[in-house]
């Protein structure tokens, strides 16, 4: 059968998505060579001896002639045509596990008429033998006509024309062993490697943006990080480009990210730039930013769904910064070179492109800036660079000193104490409660009944949700003379407080840890000393003291990336849990490398690449 019939009769598209069509298991049709280690399963060459039967069991004493021992066979609940299977006198060959009781023992073993053999067993499919096509399509020539690199080679063999060697190692580890399992997480990834770069498009910029940017950040009255003069180049080298860029510039929280979009504005002007932020009083702060810091002659237009916004134009501002009702007004962006989204996990997919759509024009696009504080793990960037690049911005203007605690029901006092210390140095603190009404199924106090509590015995309590039509003005109340403010998570992005020292966060354990790492990221903004406590019921809790050890977030990102698995990378559905079978977002960094250089050279074969062996 040609090869293109059976991958048709699979339905897989080439031979490395046949690959993955792994066995379950093995059955090993070898004849045992000893009996030193039992139990043991093989098969046996048998003589029946003798035949005994009770109301519930088939009692057969028969003799293994390789061993010159006696062997006894039972056979439970047994049927008419068990007695036919084992004649009196026969010489048969037997396959089960035999055991060590009063004497050597096999349980309902087997009779087989071929061994000698390692037999993959495949799920069953209707009308289709995997294990013969499989085999007649997965030879050594075959895979040596793919890309995969020599050395996994034998060990795909060994899946589907398993040896007695690689059943042993299968046996040991009860599962495939371990070079075996390294050579399918390369295929895998590499199928995925591929999906992912057929995604890709390539459009052609509307404009080349060549700003005054040196001119810029002389003008600032602080010198950039490091981090921030790499973004900025970065940008800058797309900008140049005549292919409309995509690009993720990601951020611990306080590293300065609004200067590299300030810097992103100067170098699209003259043309002009959009910007969407996820909350209202997040876009209020870029906008005070933004006049803060950029040139006079770059109008700043805010645009918040209010009346004073409905009366304003898009053709009167060179920088457009505004919440989600951006996307509600479909005025004219084709002379808009640059749409960036900030905090951009917060927006959905059709939020965050609808901005792009609307400033594409005749088949060419304007330059994308997606930002984000929750860094996602590097490996995680390296499979998904063929549809996005990626910036990561890991140091900040002012070093952090938080101080990151677990907290149980008995330290409470402690905690009140620390509190009131706090507020009369004039700091800030914040309480996060995980749920704004009580509930019978939730042993933590809810933010309702914790606001009569602190009400009662402090000054200066402010209170809100993410269901409050007021939050924007209470959270700018509380920042302006508030002492402490209990909250949700709404809090985890966008408000800067400099007098914020303590953020208490209730119920800790619910909570994913880019999450904990967003909401710590509130206190210390501007060097000022900064405490973390992580209240909870729950005991012992390793992913909670993993957190308290590391500040840096994409260290947490690791962390929770090795706690929640890496979700939907392809199709964006999922944002946990396991997306391959195989290889491991957390653990198998350098298989992705080996898997894009082999990708690479596969495209480019004449161009010379050293792909070293893992």
């Amino acid at each position: 059968m040609q090869s293109q019939e059976i991958l048709d009769k699979l339905k897989c598209k080439n031979l490395l998505e046949a690959i993955l069509l792994t066995p379950k298991g093995y059955n090993n049709t070898h004849l045992i060579e000893n009996l030193e280690h039992l139990p043991t399963f093989g098969v046996v060459q048998t003589q029946i001896l003798s035949t005994h039967r009770t109301p519930k069991t088939l009692q057969i004493s028969a003799f293994l002639p390789d061993f010159h021992t006696p062997l006894k066979i039972t056979i439970f609940y047994p049927k008419k045509f068990h007695t036919s299977l084992f004649p009196l006198n026969s010489t048969l060959y037997l396959q089960g596990k035999i055991q060590k009781g009063f004497e050597l023992e096999m349980i309902h073993p087997k009779v087989v008429k071929h061994f000698g053999e390692i037999i993959p067993i495949f799920e069953k499919k209707r009308g289709i033998d995997l294990l013969e096509l499989l085999q007649e399509l997965i030879t050594e020539e075959a895979l040596l006509s793919t890309p995969i690199p020599k050395e996994f080679i034998p060990h795909i063999l060994n899946i589907f024309h398993p040896t007695i060697g690689f059943y042993e190692e299968y046996m040991f580890y009860k599962n495939f062993p371990p070079n075996t399992l390294k050579a399918l997480k390369f295929v895998e990834i590499f199928l995925y490697l591929q999906s992912m770069q057929k995604k890709k498009r390539f459009f052609s910029s509307k404009f080349s943006c060549k700003g005054d940017l040196k001119g810029f950040i002389t003008s600032l009255p602080f010198a950039l990080t490091h981090g921030q003069n790499q973004a900025l180049q970065d940008i800058q080298n797309d900008f140049n480009s005549s292919s409309a860029s995509k690009r993720l510039i990601m951020g611990d929280v306080g590293s300065g990210k609004t200067i590299v979009i300030l810097g992103s504005v100067i170098l699209a002007y003259p043309h002009k730039s959009i910007l969407m932020a996820p909350t209202t009083i997040l876009a209020t702060q870029l906008y005070e930013e933004a006049l803060k810091f950029l040139p006079a002659y770059i109008k700043v237009g805010l645009f918040l769904g209010d009346s004073k916004s409905k009366k304003q134009n898009y053709e009167d501002f060179d920088f457009i910064i505004g919440t989600q009702a951006l996307i509600h007004r479909e005025e004219d962006l084709r002379d808009f070179a640059l749409v960036m989204s900030d905090e951009q996990h917060r927006f959905g997919t059709q939020q965050r492109y609808f901005l792009e759509k609307l400033a594409s024009n005749e088949g060419k696009k304007p330059h994308i800036l997606q930002f984000s504080a929750t860094p996602i793990p590097r490996t995680m960037a390296m499979l998904q660079s063929d549809l996005i690049s990626h910036t990561f911005i890991k140091d900040t203007p002012y070093k952090k000193d938080i101080t990151t605690s677990i907290l149980y029901k008995q330290d409470f006092p402690s905690l009140l104490a620390h509190i009131k210390q706090e507020i009369e140095q004039d700091h800030q603190v914040i309480i996060v409660y995980p749920l704004v009404e009580e509930s019978q199924n939730f042993s933590y106090t809810s933010l309702k009944k914790g606001e009569e509590y602190w009400r009662k015995h402090f000054e200066g309590v402010y209170c809100t949700n993410g269901g409050d039509k007021d939050k924007d003005k209470v959270l700018q109340e509380f920042k302006e003379r508030g002492k402490i403010l209990l909250a949700t998570t709404l809090i985890e992005v966008g408000i800067s407080l400099p007098r914020l020292s303590t953020i208490v966060i209730v119920g800790a354990e619910r909570m994913g840890l880019a999450t904990l790492h967003q909401l710590r990221g509130r206190v210390s903004r501007n060097g000022l000393k900064g405490y973390c406590f992580l209240f909870t019921y729950s005991d012992n809790n390793q992913r909670l003291k993993d957190f308290t050890q590391t500040k840096n977030g994409f260290e947490i990102a690791e962390l929770d990336l090795k706690y929640r698995k890496s979700g939907d990378l392809l199709e964006g559905d999922r944002q946990s849990g396991n997306e391959f079978r195989f290889f491991d977002v957390s653990e198998d960094e350098e298989i992705v490398k080996k898997a894009k250089e082999t990708l690479e050279l596969s495209k480019n074969p004449k161009k010379q690449v050293i792909i070293n062996s893992l």
